[in-house]
């Protein structure tokens, strides 16, 4: 076996661990796919010999690339019109995607990626790699030309908004299929109190439509509001909606034939929804197709 062929393959056996560390970074299953090409490079690039631990290597190199984007992207953001929301990982209930299986064994919901966002890039590396994937400070510390104890504190200041803005969501997939199943027959029926019933009182309401899009909105709050907004906005299209998983939670695909017109994610918390994420924006669906 030639060196670039044992390389290829030390990659791909990494390749699901470090698909996980970049869509947590960046929130984007493209973006994420783009980094682990870049990785790939500088791995074909390096002298793996003098590597002692690969994958330890790998994600450190896999770090500092979402950084980078990160870093780039923050002022592209704050012109972005309406609300951002992460490209969604979905698969239809009656289907299987392996490529995203790893991804979405242990994901994470739309509304934690939401508010991730808010996190400096030193933040959010610190936090999603310490927390989520037990990566010592002094690794991360190597890559934001930190100590290791400024890494801690990142990573403590990172828990701390999230922990006070993420809501913790119920893991119950058969009670959640339930909630997002009255949901739907109170929207397809034009039923305002059915609606109201299944949202927390302050439940939040974002959509996505992209960038430039007139449809862009600023989030709704309140369960009457939201109400209003879904039947406004959404009863049409609510008999197109099928079953999905929506970054490993139970949610909706509304699809026309074979086009995805849009995602919903729901954050279920006390058996009410919580946070409704309506992803509308074609460049973040164009990867979803159903049959």
């Amino acid at each position: 076996m030639s060196e670039q062929d044992w390389l290829a393959r030390q990659f791909e056996e990494n390749r699901s661990h470090l698909q996980a560390v970049a869509y947590r970074m960046l929130g984007s299953m493209s973006d994420a796919d783009d980094a682990l090409q870049e990785a790939w490079l500088r791995l074909s690039r390096s002298d793996a010999g003098s590597v002692d631990n690969l994958s330890v290597w790998l994600t450190t190199v896999v770090g500092r690339i979402c950084l980078d984007i990160l870093r780039a992207r923050r002022s592209r953001r704050e012109e972005y019109g309406g609300t951002w929301l992460p490209e969604p990982v979905v698969t239809l209930e009656d289907a299987t995607d392996p490529e995203h299986e790893a991804v979405i064994a242990d994901s994470v919901g739309l509304a934690l990626l939401v508010v991730l966002e808010t996190l400096t890039p030193a933040e959010r590396l610190a936090f999603v790699l310490h927390d989520m994937f037990a990566v010592p400070f002094e690794e991360i510390a190597v890559m934001i030309d930190r100590t290791p104890a400024a890494a801690r504190q990142l990573a403590s200041r990172g828990r701390r908004r999230v922990q006070g803005a993420a809501p913790k969501p119920d893991p119950d997939r058969a009670l959640q299929r339930r909630v997002v199943d009255a949901f739907l027959a109170a929207s397809r029926a034009g039923d305002f109190e059915g609606l109201v019933a299944v949202l927390d009182p302050d439940v939040v309401f974002r959509a996505d439509a992209g960038a430039a899009d007139p449809r862009a909105r600023p989030p709704v709050v309140g369960a009457e509001a939201v109400a209003r907004q879904v039947l406004v906005r959404g009863s049409r299209l609510a008999h197109l909606a099928r079953p999905a998983l929506v970054n490993g939670a139970e949610g909706v695909v509304v699809a026309a034939g074979d086009k995805v017109i849009a995602v919903v994610g729901f954050t279920i918390v006390g058996g009410r929804i919580a946070a409704l994420d309506l992803v509308l924006d074609g460049e973040k669906l164009r990867r979803l197709a159903v049959e």
